[in-house]
């Protein structure tokens, strides 16, 4: 069962953290359907709106909530998809 959502980043590191963080989301390039960044001196935000089961969702932030840099948040629908 599928479902749609949000996954919020805020990155507060340096570019080598951006580029680890970057391959994390590679492997879960399956599920991002859409990706917004904003840039900022202090931080960088990240939205991704993704598209998997829960238990692929919790699998990325599990993997992007292990760089203590990163601070990872999602929100998933209650409806499922076809």
């Amino acid at each position: 069962m599928k479902r749609i959502g949000v996954v919020g980043i805020v990155l507060k590191g340096d570019r080598q953290v951006a580029l680890e963080m970057q391959k994390v989301l590679s492997d879960f390039a399956d599920i991002i359907v859409g990706r917004m960044g904003v840039p900022r001196e202090e931080a960088n935000a990240i939205a991704l709106i993704v598209e998997g089961s829960q238990e692929r969702v919790s699998a990325l932030t599990g993997r992007l909530g292990k760089f203590p840099e990163l601070c990872v948040k999602s929100a998933m629908t209650t409806f499922e998809l076809d």
